[in-house]
This record gives C-alpha cells, sequence and structure tokens, in this order.
C-alpha cells in the first residue's frame, strides 16, 4: 500500500483562504487542526490516503521540493525566492494576493538610481539582490524575519523590500512603497517526481484545484 499523499498548507496569511479550497475540493482535515491550542504540525484528514502539514510558508516549498511532502499550497513570493527546479506549480489558485515592494523613509528624497551599492532589508535576500542587480545596483541584504518597518527608523537599512496588500504598515511607520517587484498570489505546488510516480493520485487532484481557480482547459 502507498504512503499516504502529504499536503503542505502554510501558517498565516495565506491559510485562511487556503481551507475553503481545500473543502471545495473534498479535504477536510480533522477536528484537532482548528484547535488552536493544539501543537501538532501533521493532521489525518477526511481522506485515508492524505494527511496535512502546517509549516511555515518558505518551509512548505522546501517540503515540497525534496519530497517529503507531494503537494501543497504557497505564496508565489516563495517559489521565486528558492527557485526549486522540482517544484512544478501547475495552478495560480488567486488567493493570498498582494506584492513584493521596494519601500523607504517618505521624507527621503535619495532616488535609488542615483546609488550603486545599499542595504536593504528583507526577507527574501534572493529575489532583493536580483532587483536591484536588474539595475545596476549591489544590495546587501540584512536577512529579517518580520518587524521589516523597523529598519529605517533604527537605522539598520534606509528601504526594506517586503510584502504589501493596502499599504498601511507602511503609511503607519512613515514608509512610502516606490517600487513593485513582483506581483503574489497563492499556487498549487507539486513535487515533480512525485507528479510522474503517483500520478493516479495527483493528477486528478491538480485538475480539481484548475477547476475551483476557473483555469479548466
Amino acid at each position: 500500500m502507498a504512503e499516504p499523499l502529504i499536503f503542505a498548507i502554510p501558517k498565516g496569511r495565506i491559510l485562511d483562504d487556503a481551507l475553503p479550497l481545500l473543502e471545495q475540493a473534498g479535504i477536510v482535515p480533522e477536528d484537532a487542526f482548528f484547535d488552536k491550542s493544539n501543537r501538532s504540525l501533521k493532521f489525518a484528514t477526511n481522506l485515508p490516503h492524505m494527511a496535512i502539514i502546517r509549516v511555515r510558508a518558505f518551509d512548505v516549498a522546501t517540503f515540497v521540493a525534496h519530497g517529503a511532502a507531494q503537494i501543497g499550497i504557497v505564496g508565489s513570493d516563495v517559489i521565486e525566492e528558492f527557485g526549486y527546479s522540482e517544484l512544478y506549480a501547475p495552478v495560480d489558485l488567486g488567493i493570498g494576493r498582494c506584492r513584493l515592494s521596494v519601500a523607504q523613509p517618505k521624507d527621503d528624497a535619495e532616488e535609488v538610481g542615483n546609488v550603486s551599492h545599499l542595504r536593504v532589508a528583507t526577507k527574501y535576500p534572493n529575489l532583493t539582490s536580483r532587483y536591484f542587480e536588474s539595475k545596476g545596483i549591489q544590495a546587501e541584504c540584512v536577512k529579517l524575519n518580520g518587524a521589516m518597518e523597523l529598519a529605517p527608523s533604527l537605522g539598520l537599512s534606509r528601504h526594506i523590500v517586503d510584502l504589501v496588500e493596502s499599504g498601511s504598515t507602511l503609511k503607519a511607520n512613515d514608509l512610502v512603497e516606490t517600487d513593485r517587484i513582483l506581483e503574489i498570489s497563492g499556487r498549487l505546488v507539486v513535487n515533480r517526481a512525485a507528479f510522474k510516480m503517483r500520478s493516479a493520485e495527483l493528477t486528478p487532484l491538480v485538475q480539481k484545484f484548475r477547476e475551483l481557480a476557473g483555469q479548466v482547459g
């Protein structure tokens, strides 16, 4: 008997949008999944051949790319940051929409284009380096996992690269969005090797999510 399929889903901003999609696809986590006091990371579902793991968004990509999970949901920002060759993203689910942007203090008049080197606080060093390199600028990336908006006011860096939805957090910290690097949405991701070896299980699942996302064809 084949090992259960492992479906990786992210904690955080995409989770609330992903759960209704999972339910529409016929996948319902066990009750313990919804218990906020439960510290487990792996949960059974209503399907005997499938379990769910709930991990950080960046870890979804790693688990699926390395085959520890066979399928998952994650933002396109994470896919682009890692660039895993074993990660196949067949469906744009249209959830968790936001953007990856450059921001700086609103009273800072210096244009990025006038410098050859700058320091940037970000959770996305690869995407950030590639973006500024395309503009002929060497970016020294300071890796932070959160609270990016504090970096300029505390002298860590003048610029940040972070996710932006409404822009209210930037405004509250006296920052302005100066450029957009990437438009982001949640994607269904599949391990390429698993997609070939377990196609009988994964292909119908991918097709179901295509239908739910209105991408039949």
